[in-house]
């Protein structure tokens, strides 16, 4: 028995578009994080991306647009991982997979993932069109895929819409919080061993409590 979990929605660009898009979110993705919102101009996205400022426009006719696009790419890209969850797959091993995939995220781009926290703690709404049914629907099915493990003896008997909030905000926190973190243990900056430690952490103390068995 296998779970359909499809993508969030919506239908593929062409290759040209889709990257002239990446390119131009990336660009944005880093003004955003570092000027916000009101301190990020249109003019200083397009030269960062190496485009003119026409052609940004044509992709993104504003600034809101485009800041909404950045916030939606960076949730695809963290939920990616888990599109093809099946009931079929190993749980300790999506578990794993989904934990370092997520910490590997923060450690390559924690200003992405503080972009995203500062807009959810503002009131999240730039983003209200994206949590719509689609994406429902998506969460709805990890939800059951989790369930369904339960339901076969995989795995103990947690709520699985908590241990999806718990495996986002334990990953997460790695980028939003690296200042406190590194006040507290004395670190100028969160190494790559660092994070690696970290997540090998979670992994243990995820995994057990939902009474799996580490392979680390």
């Amino acid at each position: 028995m296998t779970f359909e979990v499809p993508a969030h929605g919506g239908k593929p660009a062409s290759r040209i578009r889709q990257k002239n898009e990446e390119t131009i979110i990336k660009a944005a993705e880093d003004e955003f994080a570092r000027h916000g919102f009101k301190g990020t101009s249109m003019n200083t996205i397009a030269q960062n991306a190496g485009l003119p400022k026409a052609n940004l426009h044509y992709y993104f006719t504003n600034k809101l647009g485009l800041y909404v696009a950045v916030l939606s790419n960076i949730l695809e890209l963290w939920d990616s991982t888990f599109n093809t969850l099946t009931v079929e797959d190993d749980p300790a091993e999506a578990l794993t997979r989904y934990i370092r995939a997520k910490m590997e995220f923060s450690r390559r781009r924690p200003q992405a993932s503080r972009l995203f926290a500062m807009e959810v703690i503002s009131g999240g709404e730039c983003l209200s069109e994206h949590f719509n049914q689609d994406y429902r629907t998506w969460f709805q099915g990890r939800a059951a895929v989790f369930q369904a493990w339960i339901d076969a003896g995989k795995m103990d008997p947690v709520d699985p819409v908590h241990l999806i909030f718990l495996l986002w905000g334990s990953t997460q926190h790695y980028a939003d919080f690296a200042t406190q973190i590194c006040r507290v243990t004395g670190r100028t900056k969160l190494t790559k061993q660092d994070m690696e430690d970290a997540g090998n952490n979670l992994i243990r103390i995820i995994l057990k409590g939902c009474g799996l068995t580490p392979a680390i």
